[in-house]
């Protein structure tokens, strides 16, 4: 259930919508996010931008 604060931050943003450059930004950033997984997923990004896998430290606990 939402709170009173979230119902005054939804009326404040209804009165006042974000502009049309912010709006292009974010989907420019959801666009290249989606491009990226696309990318990892066939498996053709370059060997620079592979995540290493780093072991765990022995000694350390684990969560």
């Amino acid at each position: 259930m939402l709170s009173a604060h979230w119902f005054i931050r939804m009326k404040r943003w209804a009165q006042h919508p974000p502009s049309l450059k912010r709006v292009l930004l974010v989907f420019a950033v959801i666009a290249l996010c989606l491009a990226l997984v696309g990318l990892e997923r066939l498996g053709i990004l370059p060997d620079w931008m592979q995540a290493d896998q780093i072991g765990r430290r022995p000694g350390l606990p684990r969560f």
